[in-house]
């Protein structure tokens, strides 16, 4: 699945991408602004160290009678004398400067009087290109030791490659650092997401048994920001219970309405029987047949539209209605000549009701019986969690290629026999009505296999 399809479809992963790249841009603002802070605050540093460096020059400072600074007091640094040191002073006049031997044949560039402002006792920062090729921090003042006579700008210059060196090294420890916060607090985002998505996985645990017995209600006791889909799946599964209802008295309704108009042909075929008209009354049998069968097909398909709707958890004990079924089918003139060979364990339930398995067995049992030779094979197991019951025989069976056929309204397995070929086709949709599948094989005794699947629930397992 592609990534974007993922995210598509998840919730979960919209948000755990979402809190991630939220988290990284805030990181990412934050260290911006931690190695600004760090950056002003060892800039602020070296400004006031060579602000203490400029209190030795300053006392001895004044200017000669041809304008050009004096100093009578020199920093005791001694970066001050050896040329190209990174550590550096001058003290300029419109006549003329002087500066420290560090600068050697070198001059510091004036700051630009929109720089500088005027005259008064803070010194201002500046970042500057010096010389040697080196770029400097700079600090300047002007100050007028003659109120006659022009001032004297003052700068102390250091060299900025060791402070940048410093910033860089702190980038990167800021850098590493946060990439760790920022894991862990994905990983917190993620436990995060989690248990705020809990709820909705107890929402899917109901769902599952609302699916199972319509009676059940998701309850009420969830987060109120998903209430109101609690609610509305409530209200959706009350009118789905008041539809069903009406469903079932309308086929109720149907097979009552039809009883009379059947009856009254039934003796409409009677009378013509007794009047000589036989080919007329077998016709009308004929007829009376093929809507009973249909009717009764009909209502089975009724009910088995609605077998997924009982009001009580479906459990059904499947060796006592096994039992129950066959000594029914061994009462038949078929089924009176035949041996049922029963495996099934003591305590085996199936996931439906008793009525639906019922119904379900009774018609693959009589089937069975009408095409067996001597033995009909009833096997009920429990397979990787799933309840797997299985009725075969040993009769003539049928193609694999027919069993498509067999399972579709209508499908014979037998053209020449009785019937109306609907009972494979009517068990197959109960089967699948209650959760089940169903499907055709060949036993090895020769003949048709019916294997039946219903996945258990999830505490039965």
């Amino acid at each position: 699945m592609k990534p974007s399809a993922f995210l598509a479809r998840s919730i979960h992963g919209r948000l755990i991408l979402g809190a991630a790249l939220a988290i990284l841009l805030a990181l990412g603002i934050a260290g911006s602004g931690l190695v600004w802070l760090f950056q002003r605050h060892i800039e602020q540093r070296e400004a006031f160290s060579l602000e203490a460096k400029a209190k030795e020059l300053l006392p001895g400072l004044h200017v000669d009678a041809a304008g050009k600074p004096v100093a009578e007091t020199r920093p005791s640094d001694g970066r001050f004398w050896r040329p190209a040191s990174g550590l550096y002073w001058q003290a300029s006049t419109p006549a003329g400067a002087i500066h420290s031997r560090s600068l050697w044949d070198q001059s510091l560039a004036l700051p630009s009087e929109v720089t500088l402002g005027t005259t008064g006792e803070s010194w201002h920062l500046r970042h500057s290109d010096g010389p040697f090729r080196h770029g400097l921090i700079i600090i300047a003042r002007q100050i007028r030791p003659d109120p006659a006579r022009a001032p004297i700008i003052v700068q102390f210059a250091t060299d900025d490659q060791p402070l940048a060196m410093l910033l860089d090294e702190f980038r990167l420890e800021t850098a590493l650092a946060l990439c760790l916060l920022w894991l862990v607090l994905v990983l917190a985002a993620v436990v995060q997401i989690r248990l705020g998505l809990r709820p909705f996985r107890r929402v899917g645990a109901e769902l599952d048994r609302l699916r199972r017995n319509p009676a059940e209600r998701l309850s009420t006791d969830h987060p109120r920001e998903i209430a109101p889909l609690i609610e509305a799946i409530n209200a959706l599964a009350d009118a789905r219970a008041a539809d069903l209802e009406r469903a079932r008295r309308r086929a109720a309704d149907l097979a009552h309405g039809l009883k009379t108009p059947l009856a009254a042909l039934a003796a409409q075929s009677r009378r013509a029987r007794a009047e000589g008209a036989t080919q007329a009354a077998d016709a009308i049998d004929r007829t009376i047949a093929v809507a009973q069968a249909t009717l009764e097909a009909e209502l089975a398909r009724a009910r088995s539209a609605i077998a997924r709707e009982r009001e009580a958890p479906a459990q059904a004990d499947v060796a006592q209605i096994i039992e129950g079924v066959v000594s029914v089918v061994e009462r038949t003139d078929a089924g009176g000549m035949l041996a049922f060979d029963i495996d099934v364990p003591v305590g085996l339930e199936a996931p439906l009701s008793p009525g639906d398995l019922a119904e379900i067995l009774g018609a693959l049992i009589e089937n069975a019986a009408k095409y067996a030779r001597r033995r009909i094979m009833i096997s009920g197991r429990v397979e990787a969690s799933t309840v797997v019951l299985r009725i075969g025989d040993d009769g003539l069976g049928i193609d694999s290629e027919r069993f498509s056929q067999a399972l579709l309204r209508g499908g014979r397995l037998d053209e020449s026999g009785p019937g109306h070929g609907m009972g494979l086709s009517i068990a197959a949709d109960l089967v699948m009505a209650t959760g089940g599948m169903l499907s055709l094989g060949q036993p090895p005794l020769g003949g048709l296999s019916v294997e039946l699947r219903w996945p258990m629930a999830e505490g039965e397992r």
